[in-house]
């Protein structure tokens, strides 16, 4: 029986979503960690490996076993932090942004045919919910605790929380 309490139904949307993604997300021979890493690395360019972690908030072990596989398939590189000698920076390679690009043209799909089972009217409704919902995210701090503040919403705490 499905709960219909919002913070129920909230939570089982996000799940078999979550679920569905990491099935569709395997067409590009990636694990969910790396996934969250390509992803990150695509959206924040090159990165120390302690701040790639934080901002997916994963365990240092994690990250770095995932960087691994991922540099021995080509799809990141590892270089010397030119701002820290003690630290490496993890970059897409050629192949890591063609995976990328591979990788979100699949979810964007996925996403496209669930909506495409919705009526047009249940679409504008779905979309103006996500946007009303990805709003009150982006003020959580719970959501945004792991992101440097240049990333955050102005209006948010600046205390760190991971």
């Amino acid at each position: 029986m499905i709960e219909t309490a919002p913070g129920s139904l909230l939570r089982e949307v996000a799940r078999l979503y979550t679920r569905a993604q990491r099935v569709v997300a395997d067409c590009c021979r990636t694990t969910s960690t790396q996934c969250h890493l390509l992803t990150e690395l695509g959206r924040s360019g090159p990165l120390p490996l302690s701040e790639l972690g934080t901002r997916v908030s994963l365990e240092k072990s994690w990250v770095s076993r995932a960087v691994e596989g991922m540099a021995a398939r080509g799809l990141v590189t590892k270089e010397p932090n030119p701002s820290d000698a003690r630290s490496w920076l993890v970059m897409l390679t050629a192949d890591g942004e063609r995976t990328l690009r591979e990788l979100n043209q699949t979810l964007d799909d996925h996403a496209a045919s669930l909506l495409a089972a919705l009526s047009p009217r249940e679409r504008d409704t779905v979309e103006t919910s996500l946007l009303t919902l990805l709003k009150a995210l982006r003020a959580d701090p719970a959501a945004t605790c792991c992101l440097p503040p240049e990333l955050k919403e102005p209006s948010q705490d600046s205390k760190p929380c991971c």
